[in-house]
C-alpha cells in the first residue's frame, strides 16, 4: 500500500508541475496566434496513449510514459524533430514567423508559470497548513546549542541576529539552505556582537546529526499529540500533552531526531524527562522491537509567543523560501561540479522523488515537496542545454543580439544533441535510483 500511496503521490504532483508547465507555453503562443497542434500530459511514445480529443486546432491528451509532458507548437523545431513541415513556407501562424521577442516569450512562459505556481503553493502552505512561526525577536533567551552548534563557535544563550548581515525575522530560517549551506551568523552574546562563520559543507554534518540537533530555542520541545492504548508509552505512564525535552539525557526539540534515538534503542528501556504542567517528570517506557513507544508528537516552541502569516507576510515568506530553492539547487549543482558530491548521491530520478513523498499521504507534506519540485524544475528548464527550454532561450537571446537567425540545420543538431544529452541523464538517475533503492 504504502508503495502505492508514494506512486500516486508521485504522479499526481507531476501532473500538476508539468500540466502548468504547459499551459504557460500553450498560453502565451495563442496570445500571439501561434497556432499549437498538440498539448499532452505525459509523453505518448511511439503513438500510445490512453485517451485524446480535439478542440479547435489543438490535439489534447494524456500519455503512457509520467516523465513529463509537451506542447508541439506548429513552426518549431523541438523533440517532434517534425523535419518535413519546416521544410514548407513559414505561415503566418507559425513559431518560426514570429519576431524573437515573442518567440522569446513564449519559450519562457513555462518556467514563469512554474515559478509563480512554486510561490503560490509555499504561500498557500504558511496560509493553510503552518499559520504561524516564531518571530525572532521573542526568543529572548537565545538558543540552545547543541554539540554540533558547539563546534562553529555558538553556544547556549546565544542571540542570532542576523544571517549575512540581514536581519533575522523568523527564527526557523537558521535550519534552511541559507545557513547549512555556509553563512556568516551575526550573534550577540553577553550584550557583545560577534561573527562566526557556517562552513560551507555543514550540510553534511547536519545530514548525519538532523537539523534537530543543531540549534534550537532555549524553551524548545515537542508535544505529545496522542498515546497508542496499550502500547509502551502508556503503560510507562506518559499522556496526552506532555512535553518532552530530552531523551536519555540529550535534548531533543525535531521529531526526525527524536525518532532517530528512540529507533536506536530498540527493546531497551529509555528515559524522557517530560514537563507535564509545572511537574518535571523521569519516564521510562521500554522500546518495542519496532523502534517505538507509541507516540505521535509535534514540534513545539514552549511559551514563546507566536506571529500569525497574515496573507501579505505569507507572500512574502513564500517568495523568499521558493527563491530559496532555486539559490540551494544552485549551491548543491555547484558542489557536485567540484567534485565535493557525488552525482549518484544528489541525484533524484521518480523512484527517488517517490520515496520523498512518502508512503503516507500527508497533504501538508505533499504540497511543500510539489512546490519544490515546481522551482527545481524552473531551475532545470532554465538551464541552456538544447531541448530545454533554456536552450531555445539562449539561441533565441543570440539572435535578438546578433539580428540574425540560427540556421535550422543548426537548431536540428543542437536539439538531438541536448536529447541525447537528456536521455543520458534521465538513464543514470532512473539506473541509479534502482542501485539505491533495490539493488545497493
Amino acid at each position: 500500500m504504502a508503495g502505492l500511496i508514494m506512486a500516486a503521490q508521485l504522479i499526481l504532483g507531476l501532473a500538476i508541475l508539468v500540466t502548468l508547465h504547459e499551459l504557460g507555453h500553450f498560453l502565451a503562443a495563442r496570445a500571439f496566434g501561434i497556432r499549437v497542434e498538440k498539448f499532452y500530459l505525459f509523453f505518448d511514445a511511439w503513438g500510445f496513449k490512453f485517451f485524446s480529443f480535439r478542440r479547435g486546432e489543438t490535439e489534447y491528451g494524456i500519455g503512457w510514459l509520467p516523465l513529463g509532458g509537451y506542447v508541439k507548437i506548429s513552426g518549431m523545431i523541438d523533440e517532434s524533430m517534425d523535419k518535413e513541415a519546416m521544410k514548407q513556407p513559414a505561415q503566418s501562424w507559425e513559431f518560426r514567423s514570429k519576431p524573437a521577442w515573442q518567440r522569446l516569450i513564449v519559450m519562457i512562459a513555462g518556467v514563469t508559470m512554474n515559478v509563480i505556481l512554486g510561490i503560490a503553493i509555499y504561500t498557500m502552505v504558511l496560509m493553510n497548513f503552518d499559520k504561524q512561526y516564531l518571530s525572532n525577536d521573542n526568543v529572548n533567551d537565545g538558543i540552545y546549542a547543541f554539540e554540533l552548534a558547539q563546534k562553529v563557535g555558538l553556544q547556549s544563550g546565544d542571540k542570532i541576529v542576523a544571517i549575512d548581515g540581514k536581519k533575522l525575522v523568523r527564527f526557523e530560517e537558521l535550519l534552511s539552505s541559507r545557513v547549512l549551506f555556509g553563512a556568516r551568523l551575526t550573534v550577540d552574546r553577553d550584550g557583545k556582537s560577534l561573527d562566526i562563520q557556517i562552513p560551507e559543507n555543514f550540510y553534511k554534518q547536519t545530514i548525519q546529526a538532523g537539523k534537530g540537533n543543531f540549534i534550537i530555542p532555549n524553551q524548545a520541545n515537542l508535544l505529545v499529540d496522542s498515546i497508542i492504548a496499550g502500547k509502551p508509552a502508556e503503560v510507562a505512564g506518559l499522556a496526552k500533552g506532555d512535553h518532552i525535552y530530552a531523551v536519555n539525557g540529550m535534548r531533543t526539540f525535531s521529531m526526525e531526531s527524536c525518532r532517530k534515538m528512540i529507533n536506536e534503542n530498540k527493546s531497551k528501556p529509555i528515559t524522557l524527562k517530560v514537563l507535564r504542567g509545572r511537574d518535571t517528570l523521569m519516564i521510562q517506557p521500554v522500546v518495542n522491537d519496532s523502534g517505538m513507544i507509541g507516540i505521535t508528537y509535534k514540534s513545539d516552541f514552549g511559551t514563546y509567543p507566536m506571529t500569525e502569516y497574515s496573507l501579505v507576510s505569507a507572500i512574502a515568506f513564500g517568495s523568499s523560501d521558493a527563491m530559496e530553492a532555486i539559490t540551494s539547487n544552485i549551491k548543491g549543482l555547484k558542489q557536485i561540479f567540484a567534485g565535493k558530491e557525488k552525482a549518484s548521491d544528489s541525484l533524484q530520478g521518480p523512484i527517488g522523488i517517490a520515496t520523498i513523498y512518502g508512503g503516507i499521504w500527508d497533504w501538508k507534506r505533499f504540497w511543500a515537496i510539489t512546490g519544490l519540485l515546481s522551482m527545481i524544475l524552473a531551475f532545470m528548464n532554465i538551464l541552456p542545454i538544447p531541448a530545454l527550454d533554456g536552450g531555445h532561450v539562449l539561441f533565441l537571446t543570440i539572435e535578438v543580439i546578433t539580428r540574425r537567425k540560427l540556421s535550422d540545420k543548426f537548431l536540428e543538431r543542437a536539439q538531438i544533441a541536448g536529447m541525447i544529452i537528456l536521455l543520458s541523464l534521465m538513464v543514470f538517475t532512473i539506473g541509479n535510483d534502482i542501485w539505491k533503492h533495490f539493488l545497493s
